[in-house]
């Protein structure tokens, strides 16, 4: 299938998936390029197009993004010029105004007993530790991928100073709502599990909700987070109320 606009490469995943891998002078504008199209796709869908009832799941990625179709419906050269008739003859996305940013903000403890790298972190870079949590303040980043466990949102870039290898032996626990960074990433372990990150501190929100019926990621591909510091106080008062 030939590639088009900014999407420079469609590949076959499976028998009921496609993978189109998007182009841009940087990583941040190939990001910006597939969640335009993953807008576009959204909207279809929030109208209530009938043409895209074969769409099964869109799952995004820094650069890339899986369409999963379902077969009886749809097949691949029917994927793509549906996917086709969303560009513009001059290659751009049709309706790329449309774009919106949600901005959160998320709340952290940093230096919290059971999640605190500090130290370590210190060492490895050479700043103090009130600079290293200015420095993570300082950004606000961008969600560019959800995935490895549900609702744990990959968010760049961090600062360069910031810059911190995973570690060499990855932990059997890290709790829940501990903020880590791991070389230019930053990220909230939504539930305990193991991971190789860099602690800051924990965040008292929940990064994912559940009810009787779904599943809610609090950050989704393309959202924009600003992290800002609370004390132990804080923190304690966001589970007493």
């Amino acid at each position: 299938m030939q590639a088009f606009g900014n999407i420079e490469k469609i590949v076959s995943a499976g028998a009921d998936a496609l993978m189109l891998y998007f182009n841009g002078k940087t990583l941040d504008e190939a990001n910006g390029a597939c969640h335009r199209l993953l807008n576009q796709i959204d909207e279809h869908i929030k109208q209530g197009d009938s043409t895209w009832q074969w769409l099964v799941e869109c799952v995004p990625s820094y650069d890339s993004l899986l369409i999963v179709f379902d077969m009886e419906l749809i097949d691949k050269h029917g994927v793509y010029s549906a996917i086709r008739t969303l560009v513009d003859e001059r290659g751009e996305l049709n309706g790329a105004h449309l774009i919106s940013e949600t901005i959160t903000t998320i709340p952290v403890w940093y230096g919290a007993p059971d999640a605190s790298d500090l130290s370590v972190i210190s060492e490895k870079t050479s700043l103090s530790v009130e600079e290293i949590i200015q420095l993570h303040t300082s950004m606000e980043y961008k969600v560019y991928a959800v995935g490895f466990a549900p609702g744990f949102a990959y968010m760049g870039d961090i600062p360069e100073p910031l810059s911190c290898a995973r570690l060499g032996t990855p932990r059997k626990r890290v709790p829940k709502g501990a903020v880590a960074i791991a070389d230019r990433q930053t990220a909230v372990y939504p539930s305990e599990s193991p991971g190789g990150w860099h602690l800051l501190g924990l965040t008292p929100l929940n990064m994912v909700t559940h009810d009787s019926n779904r599943s809610t990621s609090l950050l989704k591909a393309g959202d924009k987070v600003k992290f800002v510091p609370i004390s132990e106080e804080e923190f304690n008062s966001y589970h007493e109320s």
